[in-house]
């Protein structure tokens, strides 16, 4: 273990982590026992920033790499891809609070938060148990949860029907960015479909109340594997704020995912941190 049995009292809250998405509310944030040498509050905290768009990449980010003898290629998100999960959604507790992106968030309005699609992908979203279908723009990210695939706004989980089941399985297909819907080439030897790649991916190892334990987890794992580090992303949840501790460094969505397929911090889940 990477911790020392004078923190016991971290070590046994470090792992019950994960907050529940935008507004799922199953992350079981913690208050942490005080500890010697760990700060009460924060000198410097990075801060959540609105988010920049990603632009069309240089043919040279497509090279494959090599992580510990494992092949990985950039991650790639076209229009037309299409994925399967749970959705959940959130409502009034966010109203009128900052998303990820910088704008407010409005549960009127059809947006979603999703863990790594760049902000402004315009998604559609279809509800597999009852066949409705509506489309979002993504403007924050989440859910904080290992097995959600996206968080909907209040108005778009009411057209997709899901309001009193709280979850729904879904499948969402890849319409456009820049909050333009695309098209997919009609014919084969045209233009191929807008494509961004991804990066900047990160994995979440903690969350807690109190910086002072963020703070403990980022110093017990400043350098993981001589190539990760650890950094503090400050939040609000629920009226308060909440730090969570990322590892970043990963190249690609699959490294990142080999690297929590390893169990070496369970509860560990996929993000993008994305200034």
């Amino acid at each position: 273990m990477w911790y020392s049995t004078n923190a016991i009292g971290i070590v046994a809250l470090v792992f019950a982590l994960f907050l529940g998405g935008c507004g799922t509310k199953q992350e079981i944030v913690v208050d942490e026992p005080k500890e010697h040498g760990i700060q009460e509050e924060p000198i410097i905290v990075q801060e959540s920033q609105p988010k920049q768009e990603e632009k069309p990449a240089p043919k040279a980010t497509m090279r494959p790499y090599e992580v510990n003898g494992v092949v990985y290629r950039p991650t790639v998100v076209r229009i037309g891809d299409k994925f399967r999960g749970v959705a959940s959604w959130y409502g009034s507790d966010f109203h009128g609070k900052k998303t990820s992106s910088g704008e407010v968030y409005n549960m009127y309005e059809l947006t979603a938060a999703h863990k790594t699609f760049p902000m402004n992908t315009m998604v559609k979203v279809t509800n597999l148990n009852n066949g409705k279908s509506v489309i979002v723009r993504v403007n924050d990210r989440g859910p904080f949860v290992k097995d959600r695939i996206i968080d909907l706004s209040y108005a778009a989980a009411k057209r997709l029907g899901m309001l009193d089941t709280g979850t729904a399985p879904v499948e969402l297909e890849i319409l456009g960015f820049d909050s333009t819907i695309g098209t997919l080439p009609k014919t084969e030897g045209s233009a191929a479909p807008k494509e961004v790649i991804l990066k900047d991916f990160a994995v979440q190892i903690g969350a807690f109340r109190r910086y002072r334990g963020a703070a403990y987890v980022k110093s017990q794992n400043a350098l993981v594997d001589g190539r990760y580090r650890a950094i503090i992303r400050k939040f609000d949840y629920e009226g308060a704020p909440i730090y969570r501790v990322w590892l970043v460094g990963f190249r690609s969505e699959q490294e990142a995912r080999d690297f929590i397929a390893s169990g070496r911090y369970p509860g560990a889940f996929l993000i993008r941190d994305v200034q």
